[in-house]
């Protein structure tokens, strides 16, 4: 099949990218990488006026350091943050979520801001984002805002996104010393979407105790869900103190059924997955 007729736009600034979106409204739809909208617009499942493509918006493909926040734009490449240095060094989570993206050759072209915008609720930039308690960074011909990804999420495909708001940057919190992480998830086949994916955030003190948990899963529910736990805190990481953590997130995160998987199923996994990846943690501590 092929798209509807639209109307095609390429502005080359955040100001003119917002006031087409202000003109048209809920009837134009924004182009980044376009690996999810270009299917959706051949399927006929969207049918825009007007097609927005913001590749060409000057800022929007950086990378930059700000203190303790890293800010990506919104149409920097997943294979591009994949690659550099400062993603691997400061969000090291999104550096171990990112080869499970997709395949090679969409990730050339998927942009971080296109994946958070379209908010699939096995995507794995999403998790990541709200796992470390990061923020969107949206724009309007008459307002900008930062809002955080635990509240930017509504459901499968549905963000607090307004028609005529354009996102662009994420701001992501920079891992410390004392930060570890942990990211896996389980699929049919490599680049499939995820049945469930699990990450973490662990953040212990100078003597190795627990300050800070953090338990995300994508796939289970209808968006990413993200649990911090107290109780862990001041004690140290073992086996046991693991099992429990994803045992207890497990019961209290929302699991659906579909032709993938029961909700019992996605719960099982969740605590496998849980498990794994405070592990992959406490190894990452033993190593430090």
């Amino acid at each position: 099949m092929k798209p509807a007729p639209f109307r095609y736009l390429r502005p080359t600034s955040t100001e003119e990218a917002c006031h087409s979106l202000a003109r048209y409204g809920e009837e134009a739809r924004i182009l980044a990488g376009g690996q999810s909208l270009g299917a959706m617009l051949n399927m006929r499942l969207v049918t825009p006026r007007v097609l927005i493509d913001v590749n060409r918006v000057d800022g929007l493909a950086e990378i930059e350091v700000s203190g303790d926040t890293v800010v990506t734009g919104a149409v920097v490449r997943q294979a591009d943050a994949l690659a550099d240095p400062r993603i691997r060094a400061r969000i090291p989570l999104l550096a171990m979520a990112l080869p499970h993206v997709g395949h090679y050759q969409t990730r050339n072209r998927g942009t971080l801001g296109g994946s958070v915008a379209h908010a699939d609720p096995s995507a794995e930039v999403p998790l990541v984002l709200a796992t470390l308690g990061g923020k969107v960074e949206l724009r309007s011909a008459h307002r900008s805002r930062c809002i955080n990804a635990s509240d930017f999420f509504r459901s499968a495909l549905v963000t607090t996104r307004a028609p005529d708001e354009l996102i662009v940057a994420l701001h992501w919190p920079a891992a410390n010393s004392r930060t570890r992480h942990g990211f896996t998830e389980f699929s049919v086949r490599g680049g499939d979407y995820a049945i469930v994916a699990a990450a973490c955030l662990v953040e212990d003190d100078a003597n190795g105790r627990l300050v800070r948990v953090r338990l995300g899963y994508g796939g289970c529910g209808e968006m990413p869900q993200v649990l911090e736990t107290s109780e862990a805190v001041g004690r140290l990481l073992d086996d046991a103190l693991a099992d429990h953590l994803a045992r207890d997130a497990a019961e209290r995160i929302a699991c659906r059924s579909d032709l993938q998987a029961s909700a019992e199923y996605r719960r099982h996994l969740a605590v496998v997955l849980g498990q794994e990846v405070l592990n992959a943690a406490k190894r990452t501590e033993a190593r430090a």
